[in-house]
């Protein structure tokens, strides 16, 4: 099993933030974003050398700072969305992979519950995430991939659920074992035999497709999803006005984060 950092876009929304650097190494916090992403993934086992990095604009940044990683390229990032950019990695997914937006902060225990996850296809979930939308003016919770669930089974995961039937909001890190990879890549295909250069979910195209459009339709056909939790363990850093809140966010996250 490998992690996938989904780090290829810029990140236009931080402004002059992401002029020399992709939007992973924006300091947060007094250091990047992708090196929190790593303490993540490290509390679970992975190294460094396990990393595989999809990448876009400014690769050769992170290429120079991190050359452990194993590196993918999306030639295609100006023109499509985080689905396409994690199947550019398919030849490292065949054997089952933790995959983690780049623009997130996230703690390590989330991970290591991902991982431990008997279920072929399990997402993480941040149950008290409505707390960082107050006053998020520039992000607001209709922009939030929120989910519902039966208990770990989820059986909605989309930004249309209204806010008050949501259990909890899709953090951008899942899990699929070697058969989960499978089902997601086959789903992948599907959609894209049919949906090539037209919309698809939300009115988004098939290009600009979001992992949630995947996971939505693969619940649909059947597909068994869980979701694991945390209590606020987790931000999205998408805008200047996330950027100036997140050491608040962080600091006044609930106490039992791991559960």
């Amino acid at each position: 099993m490998r992690p996938v950092v989904i780090g290829a876009g810029r990140g236009r929304r931080l402004g002059r933030e992401t002029d020399d650097v992709p939007k992973a190494l924006v300091p947060v916090m007094g250091r990047p974003m992708l090196d929190w992403i790593l303490e993540a993934l490290a509390a679970a086992g992975f190294t460094l050398r396990d990393i595989v990095y999809v990448c876009g604009y400014r690769g050769d940044v992170v290429r120079a700072r991190y050359p452990q990683f194993t590196y993918v390229e999306n030639g295609e990032w100006e023109r499509n969305n985080v689905l396409a950019s994690l199947v550019c990695a398919r030849d490292h997914l065949q054997g089952g992979f933790v995959s983690t937006y780049a623009d997130i902060v996230y703690r390590g225990s989330t991970v290591k519950k991902l991982v431990a996850s008997p279920h072929p296809l399990v997402v993480g979930c941040d149950v008290d995430w409505r707390r960082r939308y107050v006053d998020r003016s520039l992000h607001p919770e209709t922009d939030a991939e929120k989910l519902r669930a039966e208990g770990d089974r989820v059986v909605e995961i989309s930004r249309l659920i209204p806010s008050e039937k949501a259990a909890g909001e899709f953090i951008g890190v899942a899990k699929a074992t070697r058969d989960g990879a499978r089902a997601v890549l086959a789903a992948y295909d599907e959609a894209k035999a049919t949906y090539q250069g037209k919309l698809w979910r939300e009115g988004r195209t098939f290009e600009g497709a979001y992992l949630i459009d995947c996971f939505q339709t693969m619940i649909e056909s059947g597909a068994d999803l869980r979701r694991v939790d945390t209590r606020g363990g987790y931000m999205e850093i998408d805008t200047g006005q996330d950027l100036s809140r997140a050491e608040t966010w962080w600091r006044e996250s609930p106490v039992d984060v791991e559960g």
